[in-house]
């Protein structure tokens, strides 16, 4: 089993937090590319297959109960008030080294469609092939990688997984093991992604699904080099890669082709779903649900469900869907429903509507503002058409009540108040035809939606907005969509509006598809001069998007550090690195992207994201580590000063430093950090910038200031060593 603390962590060095150690960093729960990814648990369960223990504050550990409440050997710690402790017993972990790329677990429902629930022929009762010659690929001595292109919707991920558990199985077999995992593609740098940051653990089967990051490579036949390169490393301590490509960008010279898998037809979909109700859902009797020869009614509407043309992804929903079910004719009637995306009853709305716009507008309303008043629907839809004249008393008289209306195009009305919460699905639904069917109305119905936003109610819509717009972004891969989010940011400063719109830049930047055109609009917005747009990015970095591209996330927080003024944005920036430099597997990757910044002169981002990692407060879990590490390694030490020393120098970042030094004296005051790290470090430095405004006013004080005690005692302290001199620098030279 690979170790706990596998990315570079040494179990001696690592923080006591009420004996939890922390888990492996879950994929976050975001939507995900529904034409390569199975469909989720449908009760949301957790599928990842972790056993963890509970706290006493119940907190999932995510370790083993015996593990549990283990402390280094030799520690023995008592009365500490501190929320961590921090026991740095050899050598340390920090280092200006690069760090892998995050890896993860493959969820266990995904092995187990891969294994139990894999479907080897395709509609035309053809077998399907790729994954038995992927498979065959890496069973070759010295063989470590195999790549699998093909068009889209064809199952190549789960092919892919299939190949890896099959290996592992053979493995096995010969009394050897191999774990399972997946590759987050977070590079600094996506156009040219570095392969040396790929892991490389010994008997370790690694997942790499790169198809969406491809488009914007700037050198394939480098990198596909590179990967080959690393295979190969990868074969000689028995691990193996898998790719899984865009057959159009993989480059097809003789170099690449060996490891090569096309997938030429995928598995039939109604086997798929039917295999997955009969063995990844456990649920035998409601697999005749989608048998294409059954009689009775709702069966056979089910079977009829999926065709020759339908995806591997198509079965695997369906069966979501139906094992969701009470299994009753009514539950699998909506779940029928909810599978054609309410199709039958959306065309027959619009069918019924040709001739009357003033009703279809009610629907989109609607289906914007669902649970809103009927008044207030009516008004929407007015706004939406243009109308803004008063009606005569003979036209409101005519025609329909309103209730009726809106129950026409299936809304429920209750009191005063519509909605479609009683069918599932219907205002997605609702939203792709309009967007398939009347492409004309895309522009006008965004802006239409910029004044339902912008009005006195627009926070409370916001969300439920942005959620629509959000599927159905993803779902169309259109990147316009995500524009027009970003633009509802417009000059606020309510906190709670930008986190809702940094939620959903979130959720989008972590789609398949979409995901790599978001993240690219993320970096060109980092640049914004509008300091809410920048907030917004700021805030995104503290969000899932950091859990599962951390690399990505700090260089979009390091260009919003660049700003010129100290203003929220910056403010927000350093909150989200501090976040990340709090959590041990990030911490890491955090100094070392910190600490390249740092040393270059006169870069005002680079000082700001130091000060803010080595800053105590709201944790000082990082400075602790950060610390720990330089009493036993000179490197990081040096870099310490390396990073003060760019910050003094930098007269844009002097608040922070003076700032800094009073909370690195009370932290060294109240035994959260050791007395002699603190002053050693701010030692070497002062001796350098003894004029310095923010060391100047620690040494001698500055006219109408009060220092508390424990800035006074660091000020003694350090006033003995500036009167012992000369200095030692790191270079082994003497300064005055």
């Amino acid at each position: 089993m690979t170790d706990a603390f596998d990315d570079g962590i040494p179990d001696w060095v690592r923080p006591q937090r009420s004996g939890q150690q922390p888990a492996d960093t879950p994929r976050p729960t975001g939507a995900a590319d529904a034409s390569e990814r199975d469909v989720v648990d449908p009760d949301g369960a957790d599928v990842s297959g972790q056993t963890s223990t509970t706290d006493a504050n119940g907190t999932d550990s995510g370790v083993p109960e015996d593990d549990a409440e283990a402390s280094p050997p030799g520690l023995s710690v008592s009365g500490n008030h501190n929320a961590f402790v921090v026991a740095a017993l050899g050598s340390v972990f920090l280092s200006t080294g690069k760090q892998p790329l995050t890896v993860i677990d493959l969820s266990e429902f995904e092995l187990k469609a891969a294994s139990q629930g894999w479907v080897s022929k395709d509609a035309d009762d053809l077998p399907v092939t790729a994954a038995d010659e992927a498979a065959k690929v890496l069973s070759v001595p010295d063989h470590g990688l195999v790549v699998i292109a093909g068009p889209p919707e064809y199952g190549k991920r789960t092919a892919g997984i299939r190949a890896l558990w099959r290996t592992a199985r053979s493995r096995l077999a010969r009394d050897a093991s191999m774990e399972l995992k997946e590759i987050e593609p977070d590079w600094e740098d996506p156009a040219e992604p570095d392969c040396s940051l790929l892991p490389d653990a010994a008997h370790t089967g690694y997942l790499l699904h790169i198809e969406s990051e491809m488009t914007g490579w700037a050198n394939p036949n480098r990198v596909a080099g590179a990967l080959a390169v690393h295979a190969e490393k990868l074969a000689k301590i028995g691990s193996c890669l898998v790719v899984i490509a865009d057959e159009r960008v993989w480059p097809q010279g003789a170099a690449h082709t060996a490891a090569l898998v096309h997938v030429r037809n995928r598995p039939s979909a109604q086997l798929v779903a039917r295999t997955h109700l009969e063995y990844v859902y456990n649920l035998p009797g409601r697999a005749d649900l989608v048998t294409a020869d059954r009689s009775e009614p709702v069966a056979g509407a089910a079977a009829r469900l999926l065709t020759a043309e339908s995806t591997p992804a198509d079965g695997a929903r369906l069966a979501a869907l139906l094992a969701a079910t009470d299994g009753s004719p009514e539950s699998v009637e909506t779940a029928v429903s909810r599978f054609q995306e309410w199709s039958t009853d959306v065309s027959a709305v619009f069918t019924a509507t040709t001739q009357m716009p003033e009703d279809r507008a009610l629907l989109i309303a609607a289906v914007f503002l669902n649970g809103e008043d009927a008044l207030t629907i009516q008004e929407g839809a007015r706004a939406l058409l243009g109308d803004q004249e008063q009606d005569s008393v003979r036209e409101i008289l005519t025609g329909p009540d309103l209730s009726d209306r809106l129950a026409s195009v299936k809304a429920k009305v209750s009191g005063r108040k519509a909605s479609f919460d009683h069918r599932p699905g219907y205002t997605r639904a609702v939203l792709l035809h309009l967007w398939h069917q009347r492409p004309d109305i895309h522009t006008p119905l965004l802006q239409w939606l910029d004044g339902l936003v912008a009005d006195q109610a627009g926070t409370k819509r916001l969300k439920r907005i942005s959620d629509l717009l959000v599927e159905l972004a993803i779902t169309e891969n259109d990147i316009r969509v995500v524009e027009m989010i970003k633009n509802w940011i417009g000059d606020s400063s309510d906190e709670g509006h930008l986190r809702l719109i940094a939620s959903v830049l979130s959720r989008t930047a972590q789609a398949d598809r979409l995901g790599p055109a978001v993240r690219a609009k993320l970096l060109d917005w980092a640049h914004d001069g509008k300091e809410p747009v920048a907030r917004v990015v700021a805030m995104v970095c503290q969000s899932d998007f950091a859990q599962q591209y951390p690399r990505q996330a700090l260089v979009r927080i390091q260009h919003v550090l660049g700003r010129a003024e100290r203003d929220k944005a910056v403010m927000e920036a350093e909150a989200a690195l501090r976040a990340m430099a709090a959590e041990e597997k990030q911490l890491p990757t955090v100094w070392r992207m910190v600490n390249a910044w740092a040393a270059k002169r006169g870069n005002t981002a680079g000082s700001r994201a130091f000060l803010a990692v080595i800053d105590p407060q709201p944790h000082p879990y990082a400075l602790q580590v950060t610390l720990a590490s330089a009493a036993a390694d000179p490197v990081v030490a040096d870099a310490l000063v390396t990073g003060w020393s760019t910050a003094l120098e930098n007269r844009a970042v002097h608040p922070e430093c003076r700032l800094l030094i009073d909370r690195w004296a009370h932290a060294r005051a109240d035994g959260t950090v050791p007395r002699e790290h603190v002053t050693e470090i701010l030692g070497r430095v002062i001796s350098r910038y003894l004029t310095a405004a923010p060391v100047s006013a620690l040494l001698i004080g500055e006219p109408g200031v009060a220092y508390d005690a424990a800035v006074i005692e660091l000020r003694a302290d350090l006033r003995q060593i500036s009167q012992a001199g000369p200095w030692s620098v790191a270079d082994g030279s003497r300064e005055p």
